[in-house]
């Protein structure tokens, strides 16, 4: 008995792993906030810094191997994707500390976008098991495209300038020139082929900035929602953008949503996204939804 009273005393270990170079912000002041912020009665906490691209995930699985109980991402989309994919099927819960140029996943799950309210969400310690996406042997946890936005995370990712202003000058820049890719979709014995914009696998609602794909999606329901931007005029460009910002691209008669649990998905050009992270691709895609395979803290509603 006294064992175990002893137990339920015992602070949580949490990582803290830092991209210095996400997003626009600074950095510097991170540390600090954490030893403010965070709750020391619950938590002892170490910081580690990224000093390349795959060093988080090297990072991450470090964590797991030491039975860490929370792995922070502080960082983008990028950041998060690094981290939440070393940790599914562990557990290890993965937190986030919103500081990159888009947030989509920490918007979704309703995470604060200061870094003080950030920290206090994981005080909370709110969690749900989140779904995550395997295609053919590589996970994902929000968002995968194979569309304009694919050209447009490649595009942003070989930019040395960050933020929601160089992602908007790639916007506009490659939607001018943008040939649709020609696309089959198997689900469930049904085949459908048709010229796209955009061919995108949402598990969450939004690729970020408040930018809403797929406003429909829960990553907790065992499935994944393919949605479908076909072909329009230049002239409608304006109104189907602000149905995006509005939460309704469903709505739009150039849209089409499909909810499944395994697709086959067949590309004529090889180049892809997963969660804002640039990726070549096969021409063959193999896509299912992994249920409740990852563990994260959350914001309130």
């Amino acid at each position: 008995m006294k064992l175990k009273h002893m137990k339920s005393k015992m602070k949580k270990r949490i990582w803290f792993i830092i991209n210095p170079i996400s997003g626009v912000r600074r950095k510097d002041d991170i540390p600090a906030m954490i030893r403010e912020y965070l709750d020391h009665s619950k938590f002892d906490y170490e910081i580690k810094y990224t000093e390349r691209k795959g060093h988080a995930i090297e990072l991450t699985k470090e964590a797991v191997e030491q039975h860490i109980d929370v792995v922070c991402a502080a960082g983008g989309d990028g950041s998060v994707h690094e981290v939440g994919t070393g940790l599914i099927g562990s557990a290890t819960k993965l937190a986030i500390i919103p500081i990159g140029s888009g947030n989509g996943l920490a918007r979704h799950m309703h995470i604060p976008l200061t870094v003080p309210k950030a920290i206090e969400c994981i005080n909370s310690e709110e969690e749900i098991q989140m779904d995550t996406v395997l295609v053919n042997d590589t996970p994902f946890l929000g968002i995968g495209g194979y569309g304009l936005d694919a050209v447009i995370a490649k595009k942003f990712d070989e930019d040395k300038k960050r933020g929601f202003r160089t992602y908007v000058k790639h916007v506009l820049k490659e939607f001018f020139k943008y040939n649709p890719i020609n696309i089959s979709i198997d689900t469930n014995g049904q085949i459908k082929k048709m010229p796209v914009v955009l061919c995108t696998i949402a598990n969450t609602s939004e690729f970020g900035n408040g930018f809403v794909v797929s406003p429909k999606s829960d990553a907790t329901d065992g499935k994944i929602e393919l949605f479908i931007l076909k072909p329009f005029s230049f002239w409608r460009t304006p109104a189907i953008i602000y149905q995006f910002f509005m939460k309704r691209s469903h709505k739009s008669q150039f849209a089409e949503v499909i909810s499944f649990e395994k697709a086959k998905i067949n590309l004529t050009q090889k180049i892809a996204h997963y969660d804002g992270e640039p990726v070549a691709v096969r021409s063959e895609l193999n896509v299912q939804v992994v249920p409740k395979s990852l563990h994260i803290l959350i914001g309130k509603k």
